[in-house]
């Protein structure tokens, strides 16, 4: 194991990350979300349901509401039909399977609350069912907009990380290096970037993960246009100082990263992590450029397919004497 390695690991951890350093796996998921998982307390209050649909997928979303919206309204036909279709008027009773479907959609216009008028309730009790199926489909409606809304115009850093983390040459010595470039139009200045490692060592028999900060050769830029690619020099003053290319595939190691950046159209600040552990570094590289200009050289093409295109570099050997 390399010296400079084993110099460190005799230090108290220089980061407090807010993880425990008897975690186990994973600190920070590719979405940026920790890795972990709550229990003593039930579902209903161990998850925010308005987080979890915010941060759905949009066919997730979409396909729970579609799911949702079909599956009342055929608890609803199914109640009027066990109520009777005689209490309904204008239903076509000529098959069993025409009353279920006339019975399905007007279901679905009472919940919606459109009620077209040709079938009807007759009587109390399809005309109570009626009234708590339009009751419902109010409330529904109303939080179904707020979750659209929300969704719509919550602010968001809309960043792409490169899956790889790198280590580079880099002026005379190396450099664990990764990027990440926005994707969508938004406009995001005075972006700073925090990034961090929790390298796991053993201590009396049992693993540690000891947390460090890693210090950045730009930790901020005041306009996120282009690929910011994120440069930590391995000096003296690097936990990596000494690793060879055993020890980094050798060793537990994760990259927590977090951006932060001011999104002007939203005039609110945007956060957006994500982290890197040992299979996700490659010894001995350097990213290709990912942006160009176009023919007229009138603009910029910012080429994302290229996030993680790299090409083999060779790096300065490190001394492994032992002091």
């Amino acid at each position: 194991m390399a010296r400079g390695f084993r110099q460190k690991i005799r230090q108290r951890n220089t980061e407090n990350s807010g993880f425990g350093s008897n975690a186990s796996g994973r600190f920070i998921n590719k979405d940026g979300l920790p890795n972990v998982q709550r229990r003593g307390v039930n579902v209903f209050n161990r998850l925010s349901w308005y987080h979890t649909m915010l941060n759905l997928s949009t066919f997730r979303f979409l396909s729970y509401l579609v799911i949702a919206y079909i599956s009342i309204n055929l608890l609803f036909a199914m109640i009027y039909f066990l109520i009777g279709v005689q209490h309904l008027t204008g239903i076509d009773k000529s098959t069993p399977s025409n009353e279920f479907i006339d019975v399905f959609f007007f279901s679905s216009q009472t919940f919606t609350t459109v009620g077209y008028g040709r079938i009807a309730p007759v009587g109390f009790t399809a005309s109570l069912v009626a009234t708590f199926e339009a009751f419902l489909g109010l409330l529904t409606f109303a939080i179904a907009t707020g979750l659209f809304y929300g969704r719509f115009s919550r602010p968001r850093a809309y960043l792409r990380f490169s899956d790889i983390a790198i280590i580079a040459p880099f002026k005379d010595s190396t450099a664990l290096m990764f990027r990440l470039a926005p994707y969508k139009n938004n406009a995001l200045t005075d972006a700073d970037v925090i990034v961090s490692t929790a390298i796991e060592v053993i201590e009396d028999g049992v693993p540690k993960s000891n947390f460090y900060r890693l210090e950045t050769q730009l930790s901020k830029i005041n306009t996120l246009a282009l690929n910011w690619t994120v440069v930590h020099k391995i000096d003296e003053n690097s936990p990596f100082y000494g690793f060879s290319e055993e020890d980094f595939k050798n060793t537990d190691i994760e990259i927590i990263v977090q951006v932060r950046a001011f999104d002007e159209v939203f005039s609110n600040t945007v956060v957006q992590r994500s982290s890197y552990v040992t299979s996700e570094i490659i010894y001995g590289a350097k990213f290709t450029p990912m942006y160009y200009p176009d023919k007229e050289n009138i603009s910029t093409i910012l080429d994302l397919d290229k996030i993680n295109e790299y090409q083999k570099a060779d790096l300065p050997v490190w001394a492994e004497e032992e002091k």
